[in-house]
Protein backbone atom coordinates (compact mmCIF):
# COMPACT_ATOMS: atom_id res chain seq x y z
CA UNK A 1 0.00 0.00 0.00
CA UNK A 2 1.10 3.42 -0.92
CA UNK A 3 1.24 5.83 1.71
CA UNK A 4 1.60 9.21 0.35
CA UNK A 5 1.24 10.46 -2.89
CA UNK A 6 3.18 13.58 -4.34
CA UNK A 7 1.63 15.20 -7.63
CA UNK A 8 4.05 17.72 -9.42
CA UNK A 9 2.49 20.97 -8.49
CA UNK A 10 3.32 23.45 -11.25
CA UNK A 11 1.40 20.43 -13.50
CA UNK A 12 -1.31 19.86 -11.34
CA UNK A 13 -2.30 22.80 -10.90
CA UNK A 14 -1.88 23.33 -14.58
CA UNK A 15 -4.53 20.34 -15.32
CA UNK A 16 -7.28 22.25 -12.44
CA UNK A 17 -6.96 25.72 -14.06
CA UNK A 18 -8.52 24.00 -17.07
CA UNK A 19 -11.16 21.80 -15.58
CA UNK A 20 -12.35 24.63 -13.57
CA UNK A 21 -12.07 27.10 -16.73
CA UNK A 22 -14.21 24.18 -18.48
CA UNK A 23 -18.37 23.66 -18.37
CA UNK A 24 -17.64 19.66 -17.77
CA UNK A 25 -19.33 18.06 -15.12
CA UNK A 26 -17.29 15.35 -15.13
CA UNK A 27 -14.07 14.13 -16.72
CA UNK A 28 -11.94 10.96 -16.83
CA UNK A 29 -8.46 10.47 -17.67
CA UNK A 30 -5.12 8.35 -16.68
CA UNK A 31 -2.70 9.49 -13.39
CA UNK A 32 1.21 8.92 -14.81
CA UNK A 33 3.59 8.98 -12.51
CA UNK A 34 5.85 6.66 -10.44
CA UNK A 35 5.27 3.97 -7.53
CA UNK A 36 8.09 3.38 -5.29
CA UNK A 37 7.95 0.43 -2.85
CA UNK A 38 10.97 1.25 -1.46
CA UNK A 39 10.23 4.39 -0.28
CA UNK A 40 6.04 3.78 0.27
CA UNK A 41 5.52 7.24 -1.96
CA UNK A 42 3.85 7.16 -5.09
CA UNK A 43 4.64 10.55 -7.46
CA UNK A 44 1.66 11.72 -9.89
CA UNK A 45 4.01 13.69 -13.05
CA UNK A 46 0.76 14.46 -15.01
CA UNK A 47 -3.10 13.51 -15.82
CA UNK A 48 -3.82 12.78 -18.97
CA UNK A 49 -7.92 12.97 -20.04
CA UNK A 50 -8.78 9.94 -21.76
CA UNK A 51 -10.00 11.63 -25.66
CA UNK A 52 -12.76 11.08 -27.53
CA UNK A 53 -13.83 7.70 -29.36
CA UNK A 54 -14.23 6.83 -32.16
CA UNK A 55 -17.88 8.20 -32.54
CA UNK A 56 -17.03 11.42 -30.98
CA UNK A 57 -18.52 10.36 -27.57
CA UNK A 58 -16.75 11.14 -24.13
CA UNK A 59 -15.54 8.54 -22.01
CA UNK A 60 -17.54 10.29 -19.23
CA UNK A 61 -21.13 11.40 -18.57
CA UNK A 62 -23.50 11.99 -15.84
CA UNK A 63 -26.86 10.04 -15.76
CA UNK A 64 -30.35 11.08 -14.12
CA UNK A 65 -31.55 7.94 -12.68
CA UNK A 66 -35.21 9.58 -13.19
CA UNK A 67 -34.89 9.00 -17.07
CA UNK A 68 -31.41 7.51 -18.16
CA UNK A 69 -32.61 7.64 -21.78
CA UNK A 70 -33.65 11.24 -21.82
CA UNK A 71 -31.55 12.96 -19.48
CA UNK A 72 -27.94 11.74 -20.16
CA UNK A 73 -25.70 14.27 -20.70
CA UNK A 74 -22.02 13.45 -22.02
CA UNK A 75 -19.91 16.30 -21.34
CA UNK A 76 -22.73 18.68 -20.50
CA UNK A 77 -22.48 21.31 -18.34
CA UNK A 78 -22.59 21.91 -14.69
CA UNK A 79 -26.05 22.97 -12.87
CA UNK A 80 -26.31 23.84 -9.71
CA UNK A 81 -29.78 22.50 -9.36
CA UNK A 82 -28.59 19.03 -10.45
CA UNK A 83 -30.06 16.05 -7.90
CA UNK A 84 -26.70 14.25 -7.45
CA UNK A 85 -28.98 12.09 -4.97
CA UNK A 86 -30.62 10.67 -8.28
CA UNK A 87 -28.40 10.90 -10.40
CA UNK A 88 -24.77 8.52 -11.18
CA UNK A 89 -21.70 8.52 -13.09
CA UNK A 90 -21.23 6.60 -16.32
CA UNK A 91 -17.60 5.58 -17.82
CA UNK A 92 -16.78 3.75 -20.94
CA UNK A 93 -14.35 1.88 -18.74
CA UNK A 94 -13.21 -0.11 -21.86
CA UNK A 95 -11.87 2.85 -23.93
CA UNK A 96 -10.40 4.09 -20.62
CA UNK A 97 -8.30 0.82 -20.86
CA UNK A 98 -7.84 1.47 -24.11
CA UNK A 99 -6.15 4.84 -23.60
CA UNK A 100 -4.33 3.28 -20.90
CA UNK A 101 -2.88 0.37 -23.01
CA UNK A 102 -1.77 2.69 -25.70
CA UNK A 103 -0.01 5.26 -23.28
CA UNK A 104 2.11 2.76 -21.44
CA UNK A 105 3.69 1.95 -24.49
CA UNK A 106 4.73 5.72 -24.67
CA UNK A 107 6.34 5.70 -20.90
CA UNK A 108 10.09 5.26 -20.51
CA UNK A 109 11.73 3.52 -17.33
CA UNK A 110 9.94 4.54 -14.12
CA UNK A 111 7.09 5.96 -15.54
CA UNK A 112 3.64 4.12 -15.34
CA UNK A 113 -0.32 4.51 -15.54
CA UNK A 114 -0.38 4.57 -11.88
CA UNK A 115 -4.22 4.79 -11.92
CA UNK A 116 -6.83 7.40 -12.82
CA UNK A 117 -8.26 10.65 -11.99
CA UNK A 118 -11.76 11.94 -11.89
CA UNK A 119 -13.42 15.72 -11.76
CA UNK A 120 -16.34 15.65 -10.14
CA UNK A 121 -18.26 16.75 -7.39
CA UNK A 122 -18.68 15.56 -4.16
CA UNK A 123 -21.49 13.90 -3.78
CA UNK A 124 -21.79 12.39 -6.77
CA UNK A 125 -18.16 10.97 -6.03
CA UNK A 126 -19.71 8.85 -3.39
CA UNK A 127 -22.39 7.41 -5.38
CA UNK A 128 -19.92 6.45 -7.55
CA UNK A 129 -17.18 4.46 -5.97
CA UNK A 130 -18.70 1.06 -7.68
CA UNK A 131 -17.95 2.21 -10.78
CA UNK A 132 -14.93 4.05 -10.51
CA UNK A 133 -13.26 1.02 -8.80
CA UNK A 134 -14.38 -1.26 -12.07
CA UNK A 135 -12.52 1.53 -14.07
CA UNK A 136 -9.35 0.86 -12.02
CA UNK A 137 -9.35 -2.48 -12.67
CA UNK A 138 -9.44 -2.47 -16.26
CA UNK A 139 -6.59 0.11 -16.14
CA UNK A 140 -4.73 -2.09 -14.52
CA UNK A 141 -5.01 -4.96 -16.59
CA UNK A 142 -4.70 -3.15 -19.62
CA UNK A 143 -1.47 -1.32 -18.61
CA UNK A 144 -0.20 -3.88 -16.19
CA UNK A 145 2.64 -2.96 -13.53
CA UNK A 146 4.78 -6.49 -13.20
CA UNK A 147 8.04 -5.97 -12.00
CA UNK A 148 6.99 -4.30 -8.76
CA UNK A 149 4.57 -6.20 -7.24
CA UNK A 150 1.59 -3.66 -6.63
CA UNK A 151 -1.58 -4.84 -5.99
CA UNK A 152 -3.24 -1.23 -6.21
CA UNK A 153 -3.59 1.50 -8.39
CA UNK A 154 -4.50 5.28 -7.58
CA UNK A 155 -7.77 7.24 -7.78
CA UNK A 156 -7.46 10.99 -7.91
CA UNK A 157 -10.79 12.66 -7.17
CA UNK A 158 -10.52 16.55 -7.95
CA UNK A 159 -13.72 17.97 -6.59
CA UNK A 160 -15.24 21.39 -7.58
CA UNK A 161 -17.72 21.20 -4.73
CA UNK A 162 -16.47 21.66 -2.44
CA UNK A 163 -13.05 22.80 -4.20
CA UNK A 164 -10.45 20.21 -3.12
CA UNK A 165 -8.23 16.83 -4.19
CA UNK A 166 -8.19 13.41 -2.72
CA UNK A 167 -6.21 10.10 -3.04
CA UNK A 168 -7.33 6.93 -2.76
CA UNK A 169 -5.63 3.89 -3.02
CA UNK A 170 -7.83 0.99 -5.04
CA UNK A 171 -7.59 -2.80 -4.15
CA UNK A 172 -7.05 -4.92 -7.77
CA UNK A 173 -8.60 -7.63 -5.79
CA UNK A 174 -10.61 -10.19 -7.76
CA UNK A 175 -13.88 -9.21 -5.84
CA UNK A 176 -13.78 -5.58 -6.60
CA UNK A 177 -16.55 -3.30 -4.48
CA UNK A 178 -16.88 -0.02 -3.16
CA UNK A 179 -14.46 -0.56 0.12
CA UNK A 180 -11.48 -1.89 -2.03
CA UNK A 181 -11.08 1.84 -1.80
CA UNK A 182 -8.74 3.06 1.00
CA UNK A 183 -7.64 6.72 1.88
CA UNK A 184 -3.86 7.99 1.54
CA UNK A 185 -2.15 11.62 2.16
CA UNK A 186 -1.69 13.72 -1.07
CA UNK A 187 0.37 17.14 -1.12
CA UNK A 188 1.53 18.67 -4.23
CA UNK A 189 5.58 19.46 -4.46
CA UNK A 190 8.15 19.70 -7.06
CA UNK A 191 8.47 16.20 -8.58
CA UNK A 192 10.74 16.72 -11.76
CA UNK A 193 13.53 18.36 -9.99
CA UNK A 194 13.97 16.08 -7.82
CA UNK A 195 14.35 13.03 -10.58
CA UNK A 196 18.07 11.40 -11.96
CA UNK A 197 18.07 10.70 -15.41
CA UNK A 198 19.92 7.08 -16.63
CA UNK A 199 20.21 6.28 -20.04
CA UNK A 200 21.97 3.17 -22.20
CA UNK A 201 21.70 1.83 -25.62
CA UNK A 202 21.54 -2.19 -25.29
CA UNK A 203 22.51 -4.33 -28.26
CA UNK A 204 21.59 -8.36 -28.72
CA UNK A 205 21.65 -11.04 -30.95
CA UNK A 206 19.42 -13.95 -29.82
CA UNK A 207 19.50 -17.28 -31.74
CA UNK A 208 16.81 -19.47 -30.92
CA UNK A 209 16.32 -23.01 -32.37
CA UNK A 210 12.53 -24.06 -33.62
CA UNK A 211 12.30 -28.43 -33.01
CA UNK A 212 10.34 -30.96 -35.47
CA UNK A 213 9.05 -32.27 -32.26
CA UNK A 214 6.95 -28.81 -31.44
CA UNK A 215 5.05 -29.30 -34.99
CA UNK A 216 2.12 -31.36 -33.34
CA UNK A 217 1.87 -28.80 -31.18
CA UNK A 218 2.34 -25.54 -33.17
CA UNK A 219 3.29 -22.05 -32.09
CA UNK A 220 2.67 -18.96 -34.00
CA UNK A 221 5.65 -16.73 -34.78
CA UNK A 222 4.45 -13.89 -32.52
CA UNK A 223 4.15 -16.04 -29.79
CA UNK A 224 6.93 -17.31 -30.23
CA UNK A 225 8.73 -14.26 -30.12
CA UNK A 226 7.29 -13.22 -26.61
CA UNK A 227 8.43 -16.19 -24.98
CA UNK A 228 12.14 -15.64 -26.18
CA UNK A 229 11.94 -12.14 -25.16
CA UNK A 230 9.89 -13.03 -21.49
CA UNK A 231 13.32 -15.67 -21.45
CA UNK A 232 15.75 -12.65 -21.84
CA UNK A 233 14.00 -10.49 -19.54
CA UNK A 234 15.38 -12.93 -16.75
CA UNK A 235 18.48 -12.99 -17.95
CA UNK A 236 19.15 -9.58 -18.07
CA UNK A 237 18.06 -8.86 -14.50
CA UNK A 238 21.44 -10.43 -13.49
CA UNK A 239 23.60 -7.82 -15.75
CA UNK A 240 25.75 -6.15 -13.67
CA UNK A 241 26.27 -2.23 -15.04
CA UNK A 242 29.07 0.60 -15.32
CA UNK A 243 27.49 4.01 -14.85
CA UNK A 244 29.30 6.63 -16.79
CA UNK A 245 31.60 4.51 -17.08
CA UNK A 246 32.49 3.53 -13.83
CA UNK A 247 31.79 0.52 -11.30
CA UNK A 248 29.44 2.25 -7.93
CA UNK A 249 27.89 0.41 -5.15
CA UNK A 250 24.41 -0.11 -6.31
CA UNK A 251 22.46 0.17 -2.70
CA UNK A 252 23.92 3.66 -2.81
CA UNK A 253 21.70 6.87 -4.22
CA UNK A 254 22.58 8.51 -6.95
CA UNK A 255 23.49 11.87 -6.61
CA UNK A 256 24.98 13.31 -9.45
CA UNK A 257 23.44 15.63 -12.16
CA UNK A 258 22.78 15.23 -15.79
CA UNK A 259 22.37 11.95 -17.73
CA UNK A 260 23.65 9.29 -16.61
CA UNK A 261 25.17 6.24 -19.35
CA UNK A 262 24.65 2.99 -18.73
CA UNK A 263 26.46 -0.11 -19.81
CA UNK A 264 25.06 -3.26 -18.73
CA UNK A 265 27.40 -6.81 -18.91
CA UNK A 266 25.87 -10.12 -18.44
CA UNK A 267 28.69 -12.64 -16.85
CA UNK A 268 29.57 -15.54 -19.38
CA UNK A 269 27.79 -18.34 -19.57
CA UNK A 270 25.69 -17.30 -16.89
CA UNK A 271 22.27 -19.45 -16.56
CA UNK A 272 23.54 -20.90 -19.91
CA UNK A 273 23.01 -24.47 -21.06
CA UNK A 274 25.08 -25.61 -24.26
CA UNK A 275 23.79 -28.27 -26.22
CA UNK A 276 24.20 -29.44 -29.11
CA UNK A 277 21.38 -30.82 -31.64
CA UNK A 278 21.12 -32.43 -35.49
CA UNK A 279 19.78 -31.29 -38.20
CA UNK A 280 16.85 -33.82 -37.45
CA UNK A 281 15.74 -32.12 -34.64
CA UNK A 282 15.55 -28.84 -35.96
CA UNK A 283 13.43 -27.24 -38.65
CA UNK A 284 14.86 -23.61 -38.43
CA UNK A 285 16.59 -21.38 -36.58
CA UNK A 286 15.14 -17.70 -35.05
CA UNK A 287 17.02 -14.93 -35.19
CA UNK A 288 16.25 -11.83 -33.24
CA UNK A 289 19.21 -8.52 -33.45
CA UNK A 290 19.29 -5.15 -32.97
CA UNK A 291 20.00 -2.24 -30.55
CA UNK A 292 16.93 -0.83 -27.65
CA UNK A 293 17.97 3.04 -26.85
CA UNK A 294 16.30 3.24 -22.91
CA UNK A 295 15.82 6.12 -20.67
CA UNK A 296 15.01 5.64 -17.35
CA UNK A 297 13.63 8.27 -14.95
CA UNK A 298 14.55 7.60 -10.89
CA UNK A 299 13.55 10.00 -7.33
CA UNK A 300 16.91 10.99 -6.04
CA UNK A 301 15.91 9.21 -2.83
CA UNK A 302 15.83 5.76 -4.85
CA UNK A 303 19.16 3.74 -4.40
CA UNK A 304 20.82 2.73 -7.75
CA UNK A 305 19.88 -0.59 -8.14
CA UNK A 306 16.71 0.98 -8.60
CA UNK A 307 17.23 2.97 -11.64
CA UNK A 308 18.85 0.16 -12.90
CA UNK A 309 15.79 -2.62 -12.63
CA UNK A 310 13.92 -0.02 -14.36
CA UNK A 311 16.17 0.80 -17.17
CA UNK A 312 15.88 -3.22 -17.62
CA UNK A 313 12.30 -3.20 -17.33
CA UNK A 314 12.13 -0.52 -20.02
CA UNK A 315 14.54 -2.21 -22.53
CA UNK A 316 12.28 -5.60 -22.52
CA UNK A 317 8.63 -3.82 -22.17
CA UNK A 318 9.91 -2.07 -24.91
CA UNK A 319 10.27 -5.05 -27.17
CA UNK A 320 7.28 -5.89 -26.18
CA UNK A 321 5.51 -3.15 -27.32
CA UNK A 322 6.71 -3.43 -30.87
CA UNK A 323 5.65 -7.06 -30.82
CA UNK A 324 2.18 -5.98 -29.50
CA UNK A 325 2.45 -3.09 -32.79
CA UNK A 326 3.53 -5.20 -35.31
CA UNK A 327 0.44 -7.72 -34.39
CA UNK A 328 -1.73 -5.37 -34.15
CA UNK A 329 -1.20 -4.09 -37.85
CA UNK A 330 -1.30 -7.82 -38.61
CA UNK A 331 -4.68 -7.97 -36.94
CA UNK A 332 -5.83 -5.17 -39.84
CA UNK A 333 -4.05 -7.01 -42.13
CA UNK A 334 -5.97 -10.41 -41.81
CA UNK A 335 -9.16 -8.00 -42.17
CA UNK A 336 -8.47 -6.65 -45.37
CA UNK A 337 -6.25 -9.69 -47.17
CA UNK A 338 -3.37 -7.52 -46.94
CA UNK A 339 0.34 -8.53 -48.42
CA UNK A 340 3.19 -10.65 -46.71
CA UNK A 341 6.82 -10.54 -47.77
CA UNK A 342 7.94 -13.70 -46.96
CA UNK A 343 10.93 -15.58 -48.44
CA UNK A 344 11.29 -12.61 -50.66
CA UNK A 345 8.25 -13.33 -52.47
CA UNK A 346 5.03 -10.75 -52.19
CA UNK A 347 1.85 -12.70 -52.20
CA UNK A 348 -1.51 -12.68 -50.38
CA UNK A 349 -1.46 -14.41 -46.95
CA UNK A 350 -1.64 -14.90 -43.45
CA UNK A 351 0.97 -11.93 -42.17
CA UNK A 352 4.13 -13.00 -40.67
CA UNK A 353 3.09 -12.63 -37.30
CA UNK A 354 0.37 -15.62 -37.27
CA UNK A 355 2.36 -17.63 -39.33
CA UNK A 356 3.14 -21.41 -37.93
CA UNK A 357 6.92 -21.51 -38.26
CA UNK A 358 6.91 -25.26 -38.27
CA UNK A 359 5.24 -25.30 -41.62
CA UNK A 360 7.35 -22.99 -43.01
CA UNK A 361 9.44 -24.15 -46.25
CA UNK A 362 11.01 -20.71 -46.72
CA UNK A 363 12.88 -18.20 -44.72
CA UNK A 364 11.00 -15.25 -43.89
CA UNK A 365 12.63 -11.72 -41.79
CA UNK A 366 10.23 -8.69 -40.41
CA UNK A 367 11.79 -5.42 -39.61
CA UNK A 368 10.51 -4.00 -35.92
CA UNK A 369 9.67 -0.64 -35.00
CA UNK A 370 12.33 1.85 -33.97
CA UNK A 371 11.78 3.63 -31.04
CA UNK A 372 11.92 7.93 -30.49
CA UNK A 373 11.77 10.19 -27.69
CA UNK A 374 9.81 13.08 -27.41
CA UNK A 375 10.24 16.48 -25.29
CA UNK A 376 7.74 16.10 -22.22
CA UNK A 377 7.84 17.82 -18.79
CA UNK A 378 10.79 19.43 -17.36
CA UNK A 379 13.53 17.23 -18.81
CA UNK A 380 11.50 14.08 -19.14
CA UNK A 381 10.98 12.07 -22.57
CA UNK A 382 8.61 10.30 -23.46
CA UNK A 383 8.34 7.85 -26.96
CA UNK A 384 6.60 6.49 -29.49
CA UNK A 385 7.45 3.72 -32.33
CA UNK A 386 8.18 4.26 -36.08
CA UNK A 387 7.24 1.57 -38.97
CA UNK A 388 9.73 1.73 -41.69
CA UNK A 389 6.58 3.36 -43.82
CA UNK A 390 5.93 6.35 -40.99
CA UNK A 391 7.35 9.67 -40.27
CA UNK A 392 7.54 11.93 -37.29
CA UNK A 393 4.38 13.54 -38.53
CA UNK A 394 2.71 10.09 -37.14
CA UNK A 395 4.68 10.88 -33.60
CA UNK A 396 2.86 14.59 -33.25
CA UNK A 397 -0.57 13.21 -33.69
CA UNK A 398 -0.18 10.46 -31.50
CA UNK A 399 1.16 13.24 -28.99
CA UNK A 400 -1.43 15.39 -29.37
CA UNK A 401 -4.28 12.99 -29.24
CA UNK A 402 -3.28 10.37 -26.15
CA UNK A 403 -0.98 12.58 -24.42
CA UNK A 404 -3.11 16.45 -24.54
CA UNK A 405 0.14 17.26 -25.49
CA UNK A 406 0.41 20.66 -27.25
CA UNK A 407 1.28 19.89 -31.34
CA UNK A 408 5.11 19.97 -31.22
CA UNK A 409 6.21 22.63 -33.80
CA UNK A 410 9.96 21.63 -34.55
CA UNK A 411 10.54 18.27 -35.32
CA UNK A 412 14.49 18.40 -34.39
CA UNK A 413 13.74 18.31 -30.90
CA UNK A 414 13.01 14.27 -31.15
CA UNK A 415 15.42 12.50 -30.65
CA UNK A 416 16.52 9.32 -32.97
CA UNK A 417 19.05 7.29 -31.01
CA UNK A 418 18.25 4.04 -32.92
CA UNK A 419 19.18 3.50 -36.87
CA UNK A 420 16.37 2.42 -39.03
CA UNK A 421 14.88 -0.64 -38.81
CA UNK A 422 17.42 -1.52 -35.87
CA UNK A 423 15.51 -4.50 -34.39
CA UNK A 424 14.47 -7.17 -36.78
CA UNK A 425 13.76 -10.77 -36.41
CA UNK A 426 14.47 -13.29 -39.32
CA UNK A 427 13.58 -17.17 -39.28
CA UNK A 428 15.81 -19.67 -41.90
CA UNK A 429 14.39 -22.75 -42.38
CA UNK A 430 16.15 -26.72 -42.78
CA UNK A 431 15.60 -27.15 -46.34
CA UNK A 432 17.90 -27.88 -49.34
CA UNK A 433 17.04 -25.07 -51.02
CA UNK A 434 18.59 -22.44 -48.38
CA UNK A 435 21.38 -25.05 -46.70
CA UNK A 436 24.20 -22.51 -46.91
CA UNK A 437 21.60 -19.65 -45.51
CA UNK A 438 20.10 -21.43 -42.47
CA UNK A 439 24.00 -23.62 -41.24
CA UNK A 440 25.68 -19.82 -41.61
CA UNK A 441 22.75 -18.52 -39.10
CA UNK A 442 22.64 -21.13 -36.73
CA UNK A 443 26.71 -21.40 -36.88
CA UNK A 444 28.09 -18.27 -37.83
CA UNK A 445 31.91 -17.82 -37.99
CA UNK A 446 33.36 -14.81 -37.30
CA UNK A 447 35.96 -13.04 -39.88
CA UNK A 448 38.82 -14.06 -37.54
CA UNK A 449 38.12 -17.32 -37.23
CA UNK A 450 37.59 -18.08 -41.16
CA UNK A 451 41.12 -16.70 -41.52
CA UNK A 452 42.13 -19.45 -39.01
CA UNK A 453 40.24 -22.18 -41.07
CA UNK A 454 41.92 -21.06 -44.20
CA UNK A 455 45.23 -21.01 -42.90
CA UNK A 456 44.51 -24.44 -41.58
CA UNK A 457 43.55 -25.44 -45.17
CA UNK A 458 46.17 -24.61 -47.62
CA UNK A 459 48.60 -26.50 -44.92
CA UNK A 460 49.74 -25.19 -42.52
CA UNK A 461 50.60 -27.02 -39.28
CA UNK A 462 48.63 -24.45 -37.13
CA UNK A 463 47.75 -25.72 -33.32
CA UNK A 464 45.39 -28.33 -32.21
CA UNK A 465 42.83 -25.85 -31.95
CA UNK A 466 42.97 -24.75 -35.63
CA UNK A 467 42.70 -28.40 -36.55
CA UNK A 468 39.89 -29.08 -34.29
CA UNK A 469 38.36 -25.85 -35.94
CA UNK A 470 38.75 -27.41 -39.61
CA UNK A 471 37.39 -30.76 -38.43
CA UNK A 472 34.62 -29.01 -37.56
CA UNK A 473 33.76 -26.99 -40.49
CA UNK A 474 34.42 -30.20 -43.22
CA UNK A 475 32.23 -32.66 -40.84
CA UNK A 476 29.62 -30.39 -39.25
CA UNK A 477 28.88 -27.66 -41.54
CA UNK A 478 28.26 -29.56 -44.78
CA UNK A 479 24.90 -28.58 -44.72
CA UNK A 480 21.48 -31.11 -44.69
CA UNK A 481 21.49 -34.09 -46.30
CA UNK A 482 24.37 -35.90 -44.96
CA UNK A 483 22.86 -37.20 -42.08
CA UNK A 484 25.62 -36.52 -39.68
CA UNK A 485 26.13 -32.57 -39.36
CA UNK A 486 26.03 -31.28 -35.47
CA UNK A 487 25.17 -27.82 -34.61
CA UNK A 488 25.62 -26.27 -31.09
CA UNK A 489 23.41 -23.66 -29.44
CA UNK A 490 24.31 -21.79 -26.21
CA UNK A 491 21.15 -20.67 -24.56
CA UNK A 492 22.10 -17.53 -23.92
CA UNK A 493 24.48 -15.89 -26.45
CA UNK A 494 25.85 -17.59 -28.31
CA UNK A 495 28.55 -15.13 -30.31
CA UNK A 496 29.62 -12.59 -27.57
CA UNK A 497 31.62 -13.38 -24.46
CA UNK A 498 30.43 -10.33 -22.85
CA UNK A 499 27.06 -8.86 -23.49
CA UNK A 500 27.33 -4.70 -24.44
CA UNK A 501 25.78 -1.90 -25.31
CA UNK A 502 27.11 1.04 -26.89
CA UNK A 503 27.02 4.27 -25.63
CA UNK A 504 26.12 7.85 -27.13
Amino acid sequence: MVKAVVGEEIQLKSVEDRLSHSRLSCQVGLAIGKISTSLDRGFVFDLVPTPLNDAGEVASWIIESKDDNNNKKKGGSKSKTQSDSSSFLSIDKDWVAEHARQVSRMLVGGMKVVGIYIWMNESLFKNSTLVLCQTVKGVADAAPIRDIGWDERLLIHISYSPSRWTCRNCSLSSNITSSSLRPCDFKMGRVFSTLQKFRCIYSFDIRFPIFHESISNPKKFAGIVRDVISSHAEELKGAKALINGNLVNVDEQCSFDGVHEVEFFIPFMQHTSFQAYSEEEVVGILVFTGSVCSYAYSNSKESISQALADLKGDIISSLHSRLDIICDEADGQLDSDSVADVGGEVSTQTPIPHLQLQSLRKGCSLCFPRRVFVPWLGDTYICDYLQPSETLEGVKDHCVELMSMEALTDTSMVLEPEAESATSMKFSTNSNSNSNSFWETAMPVSPELRTLSLNNNSGDKGSVSGKQLEKSSSNDMTGPGSGSNVFFFFFSWCELVLFYCVII
